[in-house]
């Protein structure tokens, strides 16, 4: 990463708060935090949109589509982050995680949850040729227009965000201590190469 990132020894006021939870979640500041620290306005931005989104689908279909988008890009930074943020909000279990970022079948999940994976992997990789089709799915399983506009934003905000990682090319660090040694391996492959090499560094 050639960028020169907020020193978290000199970080104030937003910032430094963004670098105290790392420090008092995972013992250190990410890189992508430090990246993303360079514009704190569009950060703060940025939140401001995943606030607007959360309420109408819940922190769990927020995590689904976020998860199935970053798998389907292969984001390991989002990947990592969140495989992390929706277990500690008990959103799914380990077996779960794997399941959505393998693509693999899981009869544990409910119709509604498949729709909103298959929603945003399609969205992260072939959004050109979606339909009516793909929200009539949404809709079919309950999601009303709100919830299927929300669904949109969450898998569209993590394309944007896990991209802008990726074209910085910020260094991912693991942050997978403590998990089942067959989650962390699914992860990481997941993630490519770049996520691989952060668990083994």
């Amino acid at each position: 990463m050639i960028i020169t990132t907020p020193d978290p020894a000199a970080a104030a006021g937003y910032v430094a708060d963004l670098y105290r939870e790392d420090l008092e979640t995972d013992g250190f500041v990410f890189s992508h935090t430090r990246a993303m620290a360079v514009n704190p306005e569009a950060l703060q931005a940025f939140e401001t949109l995943i606030h607007a989104i959360v309420p109408s689908i819940g922190i769990r279909t927020y995590e689904l589509a976020t998860l199935a988008a970053a798998a389907a890009i292969g984001s390991p930074h989002c990947l990592l982050a969140h495989g992390r943020k929706a277990l500690r909000a008990e959103a799914v279990d380990e077996t779960q995680l794997a399941n959505i970022v393998t693509g693999a079948d899981d009869e544990t999940l409910s119709a509604a949850d498949h729709a909103v994976l298959d929603f945003a992997r399609r969205l992260s990789t072939d959004p050109g040729d979606m339909t009516d089709a793909e929200a009539q799915a949404l809709r079919d399983v309950g999601f009303d227009d709100r919830q299927i506009v929300d669904i949109t934003l969450a898998a569209a905000a993590r394309n944007y965000f896990s991209r802008a990682l990726q074209a910085l090319a910020v260094p991912v660090e693991d942050g997978l201590a403590g998990l089942d040694p067959h989650l962390r391996r699914v992860l990481r492959a997941a993630g490519g190469p770049e996520a691989d090499a952060a668990a083994e560094a």
